[in-house]
């Protein structure tokens, strides 16, 4: 009988997982929860729930671990939530509410009712998902079930000539990418979805990534398919390089998106039997919208429009999206338009695939009048191997500069140094680095220096670096 779910302890055929999905439709339908937020590691349960709420009619809201207690008592109020239920670590945060445990999937967790709050949702809406964007106030994000569907229907048939049976969920499930295109699209096609906690999979506390423990993981359980972030793939390919080790020979599609990847990191990867893709998304299409996959691919692109989805360049370079939109952002009852402007600057070639030049919010003007995207400098610093996270700077300046993190925490400035010397020799005059600091962290959700998926705050890195005095940047000339 095949396992439809491992979780590292248990394999669950598809009559437990129904079983556990109509108890935990029966606990949400017994509590009349309209609409549930969840503060759950990656697990079975997760998976029951997220399944139960879908059936049930629940909009559901799965909120990250790594939210500040500021930022999950907001979700709750905006969101109008009122059936909470956490892990007991994250419970143990909100002391005061009346919670009572339940038993989810065999795991016990937590649940508390919350006194109703005044929200109105847009029609169809079954999941809120909360945009990892530059501010400590993320947007909500609703979406309805039918493009949820579509979207993980679209993985589905994109992958189904590589015949992948295991997935093995890299990234949270509160992040909306592996909800959808890893657990969804892994459950739609009725390939095993391998489930770990986080810790398994290198993941330490809410943002620090250990890549032999995520190695170990990858070999222990072998699975056909990934997701991860172009910060976990550079670690991981670090680790490769540094152990004369390469990938799982099973291994046949490892999705890289988030942020940009570039094609050194690329190129490492698949010099150590990595096959990584580039794709490219955003929460307010529900997720993925382009990919490039085996046999069609093209070096620096993000891939070609799944089949949900279609892509325009509209004004000014701008990239817009059409399928699967939200229905709205929460909160808000304007309209949606029939083509989403994404922020992101583009362009599409004659055959479709399309490339990101940056974000239109971003871009630089020198003080010379050149117009620079940031995202492009920073992906040819963190093609270094020395350099693992790049923030660049240096509107209406002469010339630009760079907040850094080294790939070691050890390494000298001259490793890093260097590292730049080799980048700024690829770039034109007007985009290279002419003075660099070290970071004072890494950029991560933890030191409030990035994102979840690991785009960089630059107001955050900016004000605690350079912005009271430029003096505080050495200049490395």
């Amino acid at each position: 009988m095949q396992a439809l779910l491992q979780d590292g302890g248990r394999d669950w055929s598809a009559q437990m997982l129904h079983d556990a999905r109509q108890a935990a439709q029966a606990l949400l339908n017994g509590t009349g929860t309209r609409v549930l937020a969840t503060l759950l590691d990656n697990s079975a349960a997760f998976v029951v729930i997220d399944e139960a709420c879908a059936q049930a009619e629940v909009i559901h809201s799965p909120l990250p671990l790594f939210f500040s207690a500021q930022q999950i008592g907001l979700a709750l109020q905006s969101a109008g939530v009122d059936t909470l239920i956490a892990e007991p670590s994250a419970a143990a945060m909100w002391a005061e509410l009346p919670w009572r445990q339940v038993r989810v999937a065999d795991r016990l967790l937590q649940m508390a009712r919350l006194p109703p709050e005044e929200a109105t949702y847009p029609p169809g809406t079954r999941k809120i998902t909360y945009t990892s964007g530059s501010t400590g106030a993320p947007k909500g994000v609703c979406l309805r079930q039918d493009d949820l569907d579509r979207v993980a229907g679209s993985v589905v048939e994109s992958l189904r000539p590589l015949g992948i049976a295991r997935h093995l969920s890299a990234l949270p499930y509160s992040v909306l990418l592996e909800n959808i295109a890893g657990q969804m699209a892994a459950r739609r096609q009725g390939a095993t979805l391998i489930t770990l906690p986080m810790t398994d999979l290198g993941w330490v506390g809410s943002s620090q990534f250990d890549p032999a423990r995520f190695h170990a993981a990858v070999q222990t359980h072998q699975p056909h398919s990934l997701i991860v972030l172009p910060q976990m793939l550079r670690a991981w390919c670090g680790y490769l390089r540094q152990h004369r080790q390469t990938a799982p020979s099973g291994l046949k599609f490892v999705a890289v998106g988030g942020a940009a990847v570039g094609k050194p990191l690329l190129d490492a990867a698949h010099s150590l039997k990595i096959p990584a893709f580039e794709g490219y998304g955003l929460s307010e299409g529900a997720s993925v919208q382009t990919l490039n996959l085996p046999g069609a691919q093209r070096p620096g692109s993000v891939g070609r429009a799944l089949p949900h989805s279609q892509l325009r360049i509209g004004a000014d370079a701008e990239i817009e999206i059409k399928g699967s939109l939200m229905a709205a952002y929460l909160g808000q009852s304007a309209p949606m338009p029939e083509w989403w402007p994404s922020g992101d600057l583009g362009e599409i070639d004659a055959d479709g695939y399309l490339f990101i030049r940056g974000r239109k919010k971003n871009i630089l003007i020198s003080a010379y009048g050149r117009n620079i995207s940031p995202e492009w400098v920073e992906t040819t610093l963190t093609g270094q191997e020395s350099i693992l996270q790049a923030a660049v700077f240096g509107d209406g300046e002469p010339s630009l500069w760079a907040v850094l993190w080294p790939v070691r925490p050890e390494a000298c400035d001259d490793d890093l140094q260097h590292a730049v010397d080799q980048a700024n020799a690829t770039l034109p005059d007007y985009a290279r680095i002419s003075r660099w600091v070290r970071a004072k962290d890494g950029f991560d959700t933890r030191s409030g220096y990035a994102t979840a998926n690991g785009r960089p705050r630059r107001a955050s890195i900016l004000a605690a670096h350079c912005a009271a005095d430029a003096a505080l940047c050495p200049t490395n000339e």
